[in-house]
């Protein structure tokens, strides 16, 4: 099984779960990719002190048919989470790990992941900013 681990989830997310879920001594290379709630957006009026996500029924399906197909005929290895409900500044919203025979594959899947998340995923943000 290709993707290890895909979910759409409340919980607060954590690399080393991530990590630990494509631990293959076959893989010569591992990727990861997190991305936080930053404190501000260029098309902000002012600062940004949380984000809220909601996710479509489907979006834990969609997320990981988004993996399956970035792995392809890799042979890569994909756990990937994102979270939900209300974050704060630096919290993570989105974890991948890629475990790939040679780091060129393992780069390629991760990006591959979080540009069709971007893309695809139905899973919607509202921004809450200071003002």
């Amino acid at each position: 099984m290709s993707v290890r681990l895909a979910a759409v989830t409340a919980e607060p997310l954590d690399l080393s779960v991530h990590s630990a879920a494509v631990d293959d001594p076959a893989m010569g290379a591992e990727t990861s990719f997190v991305g936080r709630v930053r404190d501000h957006d260029p098309d902000a009026a002012s600062a940004v002190v949380a984000l809220e996500y909601t996710a479509h029924p489907d979006a834990e399906a969609v997320l990981r048919r988004i993996a399956t197909d970035a792995v392809g005929e890799s042979g890569a290895l994909v756990a990937v989470s994102h979270r939900i409900g209300r974050l704060a500044v630096g919290d993570a919203a989105v974890v991948i790990a890629v475990a790939a025979a040679h780091r060129g594959v393992a780069f390629e899947v991760c990006r591959a992941v979080i540009e069709g998340i971007k893309r695809d995923l139905p899973v919607w943000k509202r921004q809450i900013e200071a003002d």
